[in-house]
C-alpha cells in the first residue's frame, strides 16, 4: 500500500540508535552502518536532503575500552563519548567517501537550541550543508553535557532539528517494527497510523529494551512525535532492521512502520520555540481573572495579574505562567525582570503594562 504524504519529500531527518550501529559486544554493527549510507546516498541522488541524527558514541566508546555496562557517572559517559565519537565519524566519512559523498559532524547541546542566536546559527549552517550536497551527522555533544543541557534522548533531539530545518518528514528508526497496540499488558497488533495522540497511545509506548546500548524506548519516540508534528512534520517509527526501510519509506511511498500525521494548526517557530526549546528561568503565578483572559487566547498577560513569582529573571528570559492551583496556562517571554516586579507598585503606569506580550506568549493549558 502507498503512503500518501502531505507535500513532496524534499528534506528529510533520520534518527538511528545505538542498537541499530553496535551489536550486544558494543563493537561497530558495520553492515548496518554501511546499509545506511547508502540508502542515504541513494536519496541524495533522488534530490531528497538527508540529515542524519545519529548515537553510538557511548555505546561505541565503551566497547573500545572493553566495558559491557553502561556507567551511571557523567564523567565515566563523557569519557566513552569522546572516545567513541570519534570512531563512528571515521566509520561514517569512509562509508560516505566510497560513495563520493562529503558528511559533515555537528554536536549539539539543548543551549545551542535555547539560545536564539545559537539556534539560527546552526539551521544557518545545516541549510549551507544541504544546499552543497553534504550529508550532517548530529548527535548530542555528549562530551561536554550536563543534566541542565542535555536532551535525555537522540529521539527528542531529531525533531528539534527536524523542527529546525522545516523537515518534510521525521523517520526514526527503531528495533521494532513501530507502535505496537496493547491491552492487559499484551501487544495485539500495530498501529498503522496516528492522527493524534492519545492517552492510548502514551500508555502503548515502553523503554528501551537494552538499557546498555540504547538510552531512549517507544515513550521517548512518542515523545518527540509530539514536537515534531507540531512543527508541521510527520513522522514514522520504523524497524532499521528492515531491508532498504528508508528507501522503501521515501522513494516508494511503501507504508512501513507506524505514521504520525502531523498536527493540523501548527505552532508557528516561535512559539514552537517556547513550548518545546527554551528553558524557563522562573514563574509567576497569576489570578483567576488573567487565568480566564490568557484561556480565552488572543490576549497579553498585565502586569497587575501577577501576584506571585518564583526563580531569578531578566527581562527577555522565558517563564512558565502558572495559575494559583499550581497548573500550567503557558509560557512566554517577560518585558519585566524580578526587580522591576517589585519595584512597579509605586509606578501605576508600568503597573498596566504588559508582563508578557501576545506574540511572546504560548498558551499550554488545554
Amino acid at each position: 500500500m502507498e503512503r500518501k504524504f502531505p507535500r513532496k519529500l524534499k528534506r528529510v531527518v533520520v534518527k538511528v540508535g545505538s542498537s541499530l550501529l553496535a551489536n550486544q559486544l558494543m563493537q561497530p554493527h558495520e553492515a548496518s552502518l554501511r546499509s545506511l549510507v547508502d540508502q542515504i546516498c541513494d536519496l541524495h541522488d533522488k534530490g531528497v536532503g538527508v540529515v542524519l541524527v545519529s548515537s553510538g558514541a557511548v555505546v561505541l566508546g565503551l566497547g573500545e575500552m572493553g566495558e559491557r555496562v553502561r556507567p551511571s557517572d557523567t564523567p565515566s559517559l563523557q569519557a566513552a563519548a569522546a572516545i567513541g565519537q570519534a570512531m563512528l565519524m571515521r566509520l561514517y566519512c569512509d562509508y560516505f567517501k566510497s560513495r563520493q559523498r562529503a558528511c559533515a559532524q555537528i554536536l549539539l547541546t539543548w543551549d545551542d537550541f535555547a539560545d536564539r542566536t545559537r539556534f539560527n546559527n546552526a539551521r544557518n549552517t545545516l541549510e549551507v550543508l544541504l544546499e552543497r550536497g553534504v550529508v550532517p551527522i548530529i548527535n548530542e555533544n555528549d562530551t561536554i553535557s550536563t543534566d541542565e543541557i542535555k536532551f535525555g534522548d537522540n529521539d527528542k533531539l531529531s525533531a528539534l532539528v527536524a523542527s529546525l530545518i522545516r523537515s518534510d518528514l521525521l523517520i526514526m528508526l527503531s528495533d521494532v517494527d513501530g507502535l505496537y497496540k496493547k491491552e492487559d499488558g499484551k501487544l495485539t497488533g500495530l498501529f498503522r497510523e496516528i492522527r493524534e495522540i492519545t492517552e492510548e497511545i502514551e500508555g502503548s509506548a515502553g523503554g528501551a529494551a537494552n538499557k546498555n546500548v540504547s538510552k531512549g524506548g517507544m515513550a521517548a519516540k512518542i515523545g518527540a512525535v509530539k514536537i515534531a508534528s507540531s512543527a508541521d512534520v510527520p513522522c514514522v517509527i520504523a524497524n532499521g532492521q528492515t531491508p532498504d526501510v528508508i528507501r522503501r519509506i521515501v522513494l516508494e511511498r511503501e507504508a512501513l512502520g507506524t505514521y504520525f500525521f502531523e498536527k493540523s494548526e501548527k505552532l508557528l517557530m516561535r512559539k514552537h520555540w517556547l513550548t518545546f526549546v527554551a528553558k524557563p528561568k522562573g514563574k509567576v503565578v497569576v489570578d483567576d481573572g488573567a487565568r480566564k483572559v490568557l484561556l480565552k487566547g488572543n490576549a497579553s498577560l498585565l502586569l497587575p495579574g501577577v501576584i506571585r513569582h518564583e526563580g531569578v529573571f531578566k527581562a527577555g528570559d522565558v517563564v512558565i505562567v502558572e495559575d494559583v492551583q499550581g497548573m500550567e496556562i503557558g509560557r512566554g517571554i517577560t518585558r519585566y525582570s524580578v526587580r522591576d516586579i517589585s519595584d512597579s507598585g509605586a509606578d501605576a503606569k508600568r503597573a498596566k503594562s504588559e508582563f508578557i506580550h501576545i506574540d511572546d506568549l504560548v498558551v499550554t493549558a488545554k
